[in-house]
């Protein structure tokens, strides 16, 4: 299927095209892509919020290999996204790279639906879910592919506002998405079964295959491939490491870069960035030898001053991205260690049964209060207390999510002692559905979900950051996932689970 009506970034199409018809055009591709974005939410809440259960029932894991088996999933679908990265910004344009993802995504929907419905080996799940996982890799392209649609390097302050407003929009859309697949679906799951709890998954990502599709020819700007940010990086590594024995030039005009007054970098796209006098051994890598000058110009040779500013922000953020894995560590529980315990708490509202994975919704409501409170009533408090302008620095707030953090962890800790100890007491009772439940409200659990969405608010500081920098690379999901395998480790070592 050709991608009709596409131009590059930065042109503007037919000059006689009235401005109103093109917003008009923007209005509709965008909403293809935020609808799109909302049904693949749904599925993949939808599959993920309850898998552990999934896994535990269906495929007869114990609790610890289950928790394994779903941290492990985290962390390698996590780190997918920059396969998608890597194919977009260099072979596939972004249009290309979320239709391949998408209909590998539907694969994966199909394989895992197909295990539900004939009892299929483990293996024949495992791979259709590994599937989803590498399907899940196109958000941040298609969160991309969305800002590219608004022409914002013609520095019209109404057409950046519009993009920023596409932000909030998109993130609401995974908001709505994942919280329908976080309770609707997972209720299906409990009431009705597995196969038309996978089932509604699969047509959910065939629907959003579809939306995306019928929208092409509403999208209308289309970035060419630029170069990879991680092909960018190896190639400063290796100049500067061919060149160790290179002075680097105490003046920095004499590093090498892009000529031209219009203040773009050689990277497609991007503005040059300012010389900085952190790492500079990787100035080196800019220095243009004798050799440099003979021979054509290799970027594995020679890079622009640009290129290794890129690599320093990426270094500057290391610290961050190792806070990171700290949170995600804990965070990774949701799905796990926190639905295993809400298994065996008593579910009954009256006559209904809530399932323990519809919990998790509520760290969803915590986090929108806890951001329109920390606005109006924490920053004014703190601005008068720090004179700070925005009340505490990105690192005190990312600190203070952390200590947050801490106590949403001590919540669960509380609770599962006194689960304990309920349980030693009185023992189990069995339910309607034949399982033993303590005698201990599922709904004590709230108060954990609630303290982590505020810890949540905390961790954005470290996504601020992310954004706030000049470089062209983003790979901010990446190093945290590593803690998926690590939380695994540590579940191996430990015998009481």
């Amino acid at each position: 299927m050709e991608a009709v009506g596409v131009e590059s970034k930065g042109s503007h199409g037919d000059a006689a095209d009235p401005v109103s018809k093109k917003d008009h055009r923007t209005s509709w591709g965008c909403a293809f892509i935020l609808v799109n974005n909302c049904f693949q939410s749904a599925a993949y809440f939808g599959l993920s919020t309850n898998l552990v259960n999934y896994l535990k029932v269906q495929l007869h894991s114990g609790s610890k290999a289950a928790a394994n088996s779903v941290t492990n999933w985290q962390g390698t679908s996590g780190i997918a996204p920059l396969a998608a990265a890597f194919l977009a910004n260099s072979f596939l344009r972004r249009y290309w790279t979320i239709t391949l993802f998408l209909l590998v995504s539907v694969a994966g929907y199909g394989v895992v639906t197909a295990s539900a419905w004939a009892a299929l080996e483990s293996a024949v799940f495992y791979a259709g879910l590994y599937l989803v996982g590498l399907g899940g890799a196109l958000q941040p392209v298609m969160a991309s592919f969305g800002a590219d649609q608004f022409d914002v390097e013609s520095d019209d302050d109404e057409e950046r506002g519009r993009q920023s407003s596409f932000f909030n929009w998109f993130y609401l859309s995974l908001t709505v998405g994942s919280l329908v697949g976080g309770t609707v679906l997972v209720w299906v799951q409990s009431a009705h079964g597995w196969r038309l709890g996978y089932g509604i998954p699969a047509l959910l990502s065939v629907v959003a295959v579809a939306l995306f599709l019928a929208g092409t020819g509403a999208y209308g700007r289309h970035q060419p491939p630029g170069g990879s940010p991680l092909t960018r990086i190896a190639q400063v590594v290796v100049a500067a490491a061919r060149k160790c024995d290179v002075e680097t030039p105490t003046d920095a005009a004499l590093l090498h870069e892009r000529d031209g007054d219009d203040g773009m970098s050689a990277i497609l796209g991007s503005r040059r960035l300012a010389h900085t006098n952190q790492f500079r051994f990787l100035d080196k890598a800019a220095v243009e030898t004798a050799g440099d000058k003979a021979r054509p110009a290799s970027p594995w040779r020679l890079c622009t001053v640009t290129q290794v500013e890129e690599l320093k922000c990426l270094l500057r953020l290391l610290p961050v991205w190792a806070c990171g894995i700290i949170f995600a560590a804990a965070y990774t529980q949701v799905c796990t260690t926190f639905i295993l315990q809400g298994d065996t708490l008593d579910p009954r509202i009256g006559s209904f049964r809530v399932p323990a994975a519809v919990l998790t919704v509520f760290d969803t409501p915590s986090v929108m209060l806890w951001v329109p409170l920390y606005d109006r009533a924490i920053v004014p408090l703190a601005r008068r207390l720090t004179s700070h302008h925005r009340g505490f620095t990105q690192l005190t707030r990312m600190g203070v999510g952390f200590v947050i953090l801490t106590v949403a962890m001590l919540t669960a800790g509380m609770l599962e002692v006194a689960r304990r100890r309920v349980l030693a007491r009185n023992g189990t009772y069995s339910g309607m559905d034949g399982a033993a439940y303590v005698p201990l409200s599922i709904f004590w659990q709230v108060p954990q979900y609630v303290v982590l969405g505020a810890a949540e608010v905390g961790r954005w500081s470290s996504s601020t950051t992310k954004h706030q920098t000049p470089c062209g690379a983003s790979a901010r999901g990446s190093p945290v996932r590593l803690s998926r395998w690590a939380t695994t480790r540590a579940r191996r070592s430990c015998p009481s689970w």
